[in-house]
């Protein structure tokens, strides 16, 4: 578990401030509306989607989300709360994007999405009284989130995004037609359906599956055996629940059985070699990690109990992997 959370942390910072929130989780689904779907650009290499109703108290949850929560999430959060919006009564669901602005580029941009309802006329009658200049993007207004250089837009009623500003406008291009959406993306909008009705999930394209399977092997991924199997990953999805005790299941889809197989095996290798130098509580969630394939198909299931991650949270080898 804590390999998966150093692997989705160098992919995506979003994953660790997912994480902080998972003690609000409801029994619903994540699902995102239309309008945030198409407020998404095409080339989207991770996206994460979490219920956001309710922050429970929840010592495991704080003490997760002061141990991983990265600076750059920080400031997505303290953006988030200074942008007028109670977030604990108003933001139903939240979203994080890391999409590629142009095609065949290594360079990633993060978007927040936020749904709920929005008293939009309010909030931007007390930007006005603030003297709050917004950016205009064709129909659109773009406001700044404080001095965090953090920007927002409301595309709706119910619908606000925000990150920097190069991300709000192609998120807003996207939303107009003026490029490609998700929605365009069959293969990401496949996977979304696998996991959509969690209320935790997040998908990675085949770059964003290829690195955080080649981080979360270690040395092991450094052998021919993984090389030959690397382009055939093709496309990976993952779930949580936190409502009784802890629940993560991934799921990576692979050109044939044989990958998925060979990709297995490997990975048994490394949780086999892991656990000669591990602690007890590291060596419990070892024993509670199930690494499998089938039809193609790589799957880890993790389960734990509150007592037994909270004391994964304080091994030494969790401190060393989200730092």
């Amino acid at each position: 578990m804590y390999r998966i959370t150093r692997n989705f942390r160098v992919l995506a910072l979003v994953s660790a401030f997912v994480l902080t929130l998972a003690a609000g989780f409801s029994a619903n689904a994540s699902q995102l509306s239309t309008d945030a779907r198409t407020a998404i650009p095409r080339d989207v290499q991770q996206l994460v989607v979490i219920d956001y109703k309710v922050m429970q108290n929840s010592s495991t949850a704080m003490d997760l989300r002061d141990r991983v929560m990265p600076p750059e999430l920080k400031q997505f959060d303290e953006a988030l709360r200074k942008s007028g919006l109670n977030d604990n009564h108003d933001v139903d669901q939240l979203a994080f994007a890391l999409f590629r602005p142009k095609p065949d580029t290594d360079e990633i941009v993060t978007l927040g999405i936020a749904q709920g309802q929005f008293a939009v006329q309010d909030i931007v009658a007390a930007f006005k009284k603030k003297a709050v200049k917004a950016t205009v993007f064709g129909a659109d207004r773009i406001y700044p989130m404080g001095r965090t250089g953090m920007m927002l837009c409301f595309v709706d009623q119910s619908t606000m995004i925000f990150g920097g500003l190069d991300a709000v406008k192609a998120s807003l291009d996207a939303r107009n037609g003026n490029v490609s959406s998700m929605l365009t993306n069959s293969t990401m909008m496949d996977s979304m359906r696998s996991v959509d009705s969690e209320p935790l999930w997040s998908i990675l394209d085949q770059k964003g599956t290829q690195t955080m399977m080649k981080q979360l092997l270690g040395e092991a991924g450094s052998v021919a055996d993984f090389d030959s199997v690397r382009k055939r990953l093709m496309v990976s999805y993952y779930s949580m629940d936190f409502q009784h005790g802890v629940r993560f299941d991934l799921t990576i889809t692979t050109g044939d059985a044989f990958a998925a197989a060979t990709v297995s095996s490997l990975l048994n290798a490394a949780v086999v070699v892991r656990k000669l130098s591990a602690s007890d509580s590291e060596k419990a969630a070892l024993a509670d990690t199930d690494v499998s394939s089938t039809s193609g198909k790589l799957l880890v299931h993790f389960a734990a109990s509150d007592t037994d991650f909270a004391s994964l949270l304080k091994s030494p080898l969790f401190q060393s992997v989200v730092r």
